[in-house]
């Protein structure tokens, strides 16, 4: 039977994983270039899920270079690239490298001697298949606010001026989500075209610059937005990728909700938690009586976020909003969820604790912005 939702985004189908870093270097920096390669390379080889890399030279342009590398598949390598171990280990490359563009890709089909693909085995039977999209790309961003600055943060992220949509012929920004839970801010965006684009452009927008520099004061992680190294080390660090996006292939209701909901892994247990709740969406996404229409689900280190569209109210049905509907699936959760760390402790098997969980998951709109263009 053929499912009946629609997954665009997925680090979870089970195939292997080729990533593609592109690279334009200073001139006269390809000696340096070279030898923080191969730090990098050795390293790298030790990380588990690795299989192999090259590093390609053009031959039209010799300041053009081409890492590329393969992996058992997606979370072991998002682990490692989201780790703060690899923010290290590239940072002798930024004073070569004047621009990079990185692009990850599911491998489907491929010629030579290799054994046949097959699914990882915690895809449950999952068939490499290619994926059917609405040509939408989406990411987010998360960081932390210093204690006692939330409301006066709110208000500065609350009030800012949009950025122009269109960002080329190709590339406009569709929407913008802004959340907060506690002291941590959460911003999803959605872009039509090529996502890293849109992300240079929203940055040079002197609205947004004003924003940002506003809020510089109240973060717990310094930075500087006029020095590279600082921007790029911030935004390295506040990444929060999209690991699995799906939506119900009917029509969209008339009123449909967006809600954020926070789940705080137990150490080393983000992946297993992004996994659970993922398969829980595709499921409802066939589920023609299940509230949550689309889902998203973002993962970084032990910060889960789960962007749910859903009909009528978040709490009509927590365990569906919650993402844990059916036998068994609370207790799934429980050892991977940090309880302590969201105020929700003891069993999640019971309906008490369901609400009281639904409740503190649920993070603070601060604003949302869909562009009349897009």
């Amino acid at each position: 039977m053929t499912p009946s939702g629609r997954v665009s985004q997925s680090a979870f189908d089970g195939s292997r994983l080729r990533v593609i870093l592109l690279l334009d270097l200073y001139e006269g920096a390809q000696e340096q270039f070279l030898e923080a390669y191969e730090l990098m390379r050795k390293q790298v080889a030790s990380v588990p899920g690795h299989i192999s890399d090259q590093l390609c030279q053009s031959i039209e342009n010799p300041s053009q270079w081409l890492i590329t590398s393969e992996w058992e598949s997606a979370p072991p390598f998002l682990a490692w690239v989201n780790s703060e171990e690899h923010v290290e280990t590239v940072k002798p490359m930024h004073s070569c490298v004047r621009d990079t563009r990185s692009m990850r890709y599911s491998i489907l089909r491929e010629t030579g001697e290799r054994q046949p693909l097959t699914p990882d085995p915690r895809s449950k039977g999952a068939q490499v298949a290619a994926r059917v999209g609405d040509g939408v790309a989406r990411h987010a961003l998360t960081f932390t606010v210093k204690p006692g600055s939330e409301s006066k943060v709110a208000e500065l992220l609350a009030g800012y001026e949009s950025p122009q949509a269109k960002v080329d012929e190709k590339t406009r920004l569709r929407r913008t989500s802004l959340f907060m839970h506690g002291n941590r801010v959460v911003r999803c965006v959605e872009v039509e075209g090529d996502l890293l684009a849109a992300l240079r452009h929203v940055a040079r927008q002197p609205e947004v610059r004003a924003v940002e520099e506003a809020i510089n004061p109240y973060l717990e992680q310094d930075r500087d937005l006029t020095d590279p190294e600082s921007a790029r080390v911030f935004f390295t660090r506040a990444a929060l990728p999209a690991v699995h996006h799906v939506v119900s292939d009917g029509p969209a209701p008339a009123r449909l909700t967006r809600h954020a909901l926070y789940y705080p892994a137990k150490e080393g247990r983000g992946m297993e938690l992004a996994r659970l709740l993922a398969g829980q969406d595709q499921a409802a996404a066939e589920d023609p009586d299940s509230p949550v229409y689309g889902s998203t689900v973002f993962q970084r280190d032990d910060i889960v976020v789960r962007l749910v569209d859903i009909t009528g109210d978040l709490d009509l049905d927590p365990a569906a909003s919650l993402g844990l509907k059916g036998a068994g699936k609370a207790a799934e959760l429980e050892p991977l969820l940090d309880g302590a760390a969201i105020g929700v402790e003891g069993s999640l098997e019971t309906e008490r604790n369901i609400h009281r969980l639904l409740s503190h998951a649920d993070m603070l709109p601060v604003t949302d912005r869909s562009s009349a263009e897009s």
